[in-house]
């Protein structure tokens, strides 16, 4: 009988994750792994300890919203602020299928540090902004960053965490966000009240680079707390490296590196053709897609306060707050609870963002100062859980695919969001203020769809677990 023979990779295409494998395989690296529930529940306990306190915090992120003084210092009309939001976006989605290959062939251990502090340098230049053109050239290449930073945030939390893990250690990963919105918002409202026009420099600059500073020391500390993936990475010892693997294994997430059961690796069309040719791919995608055109709000936020009859800059930049700090909470809660029902985390998407239309539709009806604050702040809490979810719902929805096939399904996911972002960015023109019915209309229809679409997302992966659907 002939041998089968395998594909072998060009020399300049052996990469990390190849040499990972050989130094796994031998003794001094790595032990057998003789069934999947030979390790101690006090072994799992510390490896979720060193988790918990490491991976998560380093993934977190400070992300800055609109700031006030920007469209006068630059002379931005409306539409050429949501063109620089916009940009973003386009930067995302034109390096996101180039970068993708990145995720498994990569130190992320390495590469996310670099993104960060990259991200970091990028932000603090946005400060020196003399121009429409220059803030839209530097918005462009911020989006091209995170392009593959989101990829592997979620790959790390998917590859270490259990299905009934993830929401919990999402919402601590999305908490960035949430917490970066309350941040950025005190932190803009003590710079309008205090260091606006210190050292002949405006508000908003020193928020791009006091932001900016904080990013890139926090990028360089995460060179100390990051992982790579268990199965390449020594980073909390041989043992509990073991406990890891073991523990994906039992619950049949795919592991590093991509590899066929022949031993052949999966190649880059072959992983295109398994994430393109699932449904599931598709269904994630578009559901991401409907509910990230709510995540545009962070942008004007400070817009539609100042709408509600706050008119001083600071005061509307310290009126954020309470949106984020209850969308976290909330957030928390949700999460909480979609863990200890894991399959369900469809239908929870599902809910909230059925909930999150119906205080959008809410939002047009009524036109009083406080009564549209509290409804913005009820509007966060349903609209932000979802964004942790939708995270953790993706990691655990495409777990039993082949790892570049996994990581080629979660980019199309990402592009997707970015795609619900860009038509979002044109969502709340200024002359479309106070009441901006346009916005908060378009914005329920997304939902809606979303609803729509994750609650079939439950169906039918309901009827793929009873072996009804493939």
């Amino acid at each position: 009988m002939p041998r089968k023979e395998i594909k072998k990779e060009p020399a300049e295409q052996h990469d990390f994750l190849q040499e990972q494998e050989e130094l796994s395989q031998s003794p001094e690296r790595s032990g057998p792994v003789e069934s999947a529930d030979s390790f101690t529940s006090d072994e799992e306990k510390r490896l979720l300890r060193k988790l918990d306190y490491g991976l998560v915090p380093a993934l977190c992120i400070v992300q800055p919203g609109k700031l006030a003084g920007i469209t006068e210092d630059l002379g931005l009309s409306s539409s050429q602020y949501s063109m620089v939001i916009l940009v973003f976006y386009i930067g995302y989605i034109v390096f996101g299928p180039p970068t993708n290959r990145l995720v498994v062939r990569t130190r992320p251990s390495i590469m996310l540090p670099i993104l960060v502090i990259a991200w970091g340098v990028v932000t603090c230049a946005q400060a020196a902004s003399r121009t429409y053109a220059q803030l839209v050239a530097l918005r462009f290449l911020l989006g091209s960053l995170e392009t593959s930073l989101t990829p592997v945030c979620i790959m790390l939390l998917s590859s270490w965490y259990r299905p009934d893990e993830q929401s919990k250690r999402a919402v601590a990963y999305t908490s960035s966000i949430l917490l970066g919105g309350a941040f950025s918002g005190l932190l803009a409202g003590a710079i309008m009240g205090g260091l606006n026009g210190a050292h002949g420099i405006r508000g908003w600059r020193w928020l791009f680079i006091i932001e900016g500073v904080i990013t890139i020391f926090w990028g360089i500390f995460s060179v100390f707390l990051i992982p790579d993936f268990p199965e390449n990475s020594n980073f909390f010892g041989q043992r509990l490296r073991q406990v890891a693997i073991m523990r994906m294994k039992k619950v049949g997430t795919t592991g590093y590196p991509g590899k066929l059961p022949g031993g052949e690796k999966m190649g880059k069309m072959r992983s295109m053709r398994v994430a393109c040719t699932d449904w599931r791919t598709w269904l994630v995608t578009l559901g991401t897609s409907c509910l990230s055109c709510s995540y545009v709000l962070p942008y004007f936020y400070p817009t539609l306060v100042r709408g509600l009859g706050y008119r001083d800059a600071a005061t509307a930049q310290y009126m954020t707050i309470p949106i984020w700090l209850v969308a976290l909470a909330w957030a928390v809660g949700i999460c909480i609870l979609a863990d200890r029902v894991s399959p369900s985390r469809a239908l929870i998407l599902s809910i909230s963002a059925a909930c999150s239309m119906i205080i959008m539709i809410a939002v047009c009806c009524v036109y009083g100062f406080v009564e549209r604050y509290i409804l913005l702040v009820i509007m966060g809490a349903g609209i932000w859980p979802t964004l942790p979810l939708g995270v953790s719902f993706a990691a655990t929805t495409f777990r039993d695919m082949e790892p570049n096939a996994r990581t080629i399904a979660f980019t199309f996911t990402g592009i997707g969001a970015q795609l619900g972002n860009v038509y979002g960015a044109y969502l709340f023109p200024a002359e479309a203020a106070p009441k901006y019915l346009f916005g908060f209309g378009a914005m329920a229809g997304t939902q809606l769809a979303a609803s729509i679409v994750f609650l079939t997302a439950y169906l039918l992966l309901k009827r793929m677990e009873a072996g009804k659907v493939s």
